[in-house]
């Protein structure tokens, strides 16, 4: 008789066999007669190609990563394999469950107090894709305490080379919660680092694909990163759980609608990243709009119809009242006039139909009425105008910016064309905010916004426009916020977002980053957050921070690359960490050592580990092992002294398994001695 672990064994390879065949059952459809055209066939073949990417079997990924053995359950079965995808046999009949499935979730949730009717729960574990392990929970059994999982402590902390890879074996109760929070809500998780909110977030959007596939298909999903290297970090997660058709991009992609060639200052950038400039804006649009001077005369055959300069004044303010999109009401004026043209037609005994009013709307003398009254507006050469213009600025930000406020939104040299132009970020998305002033963004079903607390106001409503009919999941920690237009608030935030119902919740239990490491991090939050908790980290890992002082600053660059060889020595990925001017000197240095070493988002492999990261470019990244470079001088990088505090809290908390700091100069004295 085979052994539990020969038996789980066997059927891992059952289980592969059964999604082999059912790989190649998808693969052997033959759609040729099922199609009614080219169009339907090209759709199906695609679809096909979809589910036979979906059903891919990753070698170095279970099949399978847990057991439940249900008492009195009244599903099919009382034994439930728990994975990352659903496995049939040739009958239907299950062998994996998705971990999405309702039948799944006591997995996550289920405790002594709380057995939810399973009386076994068995988790693995895995040696390169082998099941090498297994650890038995017996929730009905009050004999047996409650005790720290090993086998989930060891997945927690399983040295990480490569891109993020997904948490769905070590999903946490309270984590679970949100992951399966209904599609209807917002939900805002503030997260101090290692709490695994963007796995959460990424998560949720694969379980909200599963609960309402149909309708997310429809809408579409997206995610938003703060930048390209983190959107190539966590790219992996999603298609490791069978979702392939989530767009990511970062808001500069969202508002590229031209291209990005200037930089802002910091202050410039704060006011051009206010919510007063969304009625800046709406006032600059809304001012094309002028009343009739002269009535309008249709001419049609042989007969002459006349609108007097009045009527039409009282469409346009009609249209103004409503304040709908002015694209809209620009298409729907022509239409207003033809209407009181028909009227005049009926009374004189004629009877057009819709066809002779949508010729009355085309009609030439129609159209310069509707040139004169509602002009066309280009969103770019708006934005050109209010920035180069401080006579026509100052016409719409009267009462809402100071006049030195004002003095920082106009370019010093105004440019000549919106080609020519220097566009900075925030003017992309001042921008973005006109196209919407003129004609509605598309909104999808869900959005997931990930560090979150470095948008501006205006960058919040960029993104809320294109979930104004769906839903979000925000991510972010109000700690980690390191432009000079973070957010003070989730409440504020998720007010410009347009989503000031969201539910926000708190994830404060770190399974990441050591306890020694959060606790010399979190001594800068009283400076730089005060009130917000200090994240309590589940995790010990004795001797896991080191701070080194170097007395000659010319030997720093050598102490940090001997660092970085000895942080080589242990498993798992190396991070040097270091401020944004620092990189060049870094980088000659370990090239001189012979050290080859990755730039963020390139993927790291068992043969190239160590990665050199520009403080600016840390976060939402983690490496096992972090070193990190002169504390004061990333401080120094910023602009002010909080937004610098914020950026070494980034960089203090990427570490997995250890943090070594090399400084000089002395540290900053909010953080005190060790």
């Amino acid at each position: 008789m085979l052994d539990p672990l020969a038996r789980e064994r066997a059927h891992l390879t059952s289980s592969r066999a059964a999604l082999r065949a059912m790989r190649e059952d998808v693969e052997a459809l033959d759609i040729k007669d099922v199609t009614a055209n080219w169009v339907n066939s090209l759709v199906l073949g695609r679809q096909i190609e979809d589910r036979i990417k979906a059903l891919a079997d990753l070698a170095d990924t279970p099949l399978f990563f847990g057991r439940l053995d249900y008492l009195h359950t009244t599903q099919e079965g009382q034994r439930f394999y728990i994975g990352r995808r659903h496995v049939h046999d040739a009958d239907g009949d299950p062998m994996v469950i998705d971990w999405r499935a309702p039948v799944s979730q006591p997995y996550y949730q289920a405790s002594k107090k709380d057995p939810q009717d399973v009386g076994l729960r068995r988790r693995f574990g895995y040696t390169a894709g082998d099941l090498t392990a297994y650890e038995d929970e017996h929730l009905s059994d009050p004999a047996e305490l409650e005790t720290t999982s090993r086998l989930l402590q060891a997945e927690i902390e399983r040295p990480r080379v490569g891109p993020m890879r997904d948490i769905v074996a070590t999903i946490q109760p309270e984590q679970d919660g949100i992951v399966r929070s209904d599609l209807s809500g917002t939900v805002c998780v503030q997260g101090g680092p290692g709490t695994g909110k963007t796995a959460v977030g990424l998560h949720r959007v694969a379980y909200l694909l599963y609960a309402h596939r149909e309708r997310l298909a429809r809408t579409g999903t997206l995610v938003i990163g703060p930048n390209r290297s983190f959107l190539h970090y966590i790219e992996q997660v999603l298609p490791a759980l069978g979702e392939l058709e989530v767009q990511q991009a970062t808001v500069d992609d969202l508002v590229a609608h031209v291209e990005v060639r200037g930089t802002d200052e910091a202050a410039t950038a704060v006011v051009k990243g206010d919510a007063r400039m969304a009625e800046v804006l709406r006032r600059a649009v809304r001012s094309h709009v002028a009343m009739p001077k002269e009535s309008l005369m249709v001419v049609r055959g042989s007969r002459r119809w006349r609108v007097p300069a009045y009527e039409i004044e009282e469409m346009v303010r009609e249209l103004l009242d409503r304040d709908i999109r002015y694209g809209a009401a620009r298409e729907a004026l022509p239409q207003r006039i033809a209407h009181a043209v028909l009227v005049r037609m009926e009374e004189a005994g004629e009877a057009p139909d819709d066809r002779v009013q949508n010729a009355v709307a085309r009609n030439t003398a129609v159209k310069a009425v509707v040139k004169e009254c509602w002009p066309l507006v280009e969103p770019a050469k708006l934005v050109l105008r209010l920035l180069g213009d401080a006579e026509f600025l100052a016409e719409h930000a009267e009462g809402l910016f100071t006049e030195d406020e004002q003095k920082l939104l106009l370019w010093a040299k105004p440019a000549r064309s919106v080609k020519s132009a220097k566009w900075s970020a925030a003017d992309a998305v001042l921008i973005d905010e006109t196209r919407d002033l003129v004609e509605r963004t598309h909104s999808l079903g869900h959005v997931v916004l990930d560090e979150a607390q470095d948008l501006s106001p205006m960058q919040y409503r960029a993104v809320g426009r294109r979930c104004t009919t769906g839903s979000a999941t925000v991510l972010g920690d109000l700690a980690q916020g390191t432009t000079p237009w973070a957010t003070e608030s989730w409440a504020q935030a998720l007010g410009h977002l347009g989503k000031p119902e969201a539910v926000v919740e708190e994830l404060t239990a770190g399974f990441r980053v050591p306890r020694e490491v959060i606790a010399y991090a979190s001594r800068l939050l009283p400076h730089m957050s005060p009130g917000l908790a200090a994240v309590e980290s589940v995790r010990e890992n004795p001797g896991s921070l080191a701070v080194r002082h170097t007395e000659d600053p010319e030997e720093l660059d050598a102490a940090v690359v001997a660092a970085c060889v000895e942080s080589l020595a242990h498993e798992g990925s190396i991070g040097l960490i270091a401020a944004d001017a620092r990189i060049a000197p870094l980088a000659e240095a370990l090239t001189a050592a012979g050290l080859a070493y990755l730039s963020p988002g390139e993927e790291t492999t068992a043969e190239s580990r160590l990665t050199l990261v520009p403080a600016s470019l840390a976060k939402g990244l983690e490496y096992d092992y972090v070193v990190l470079d002169e504390p004061a001088a990333v401080v120094d990088g910023e602009p002010d002294e909080r937004t610098g505090l914020r950026r070494l809290y980034v960089a203090l908390t990427r570490a997995v398994s250890g943090l070594t700091i090399l400084h000089s100069a002395p540290v900053p004295v909010q953080l005190g001695t060790l």
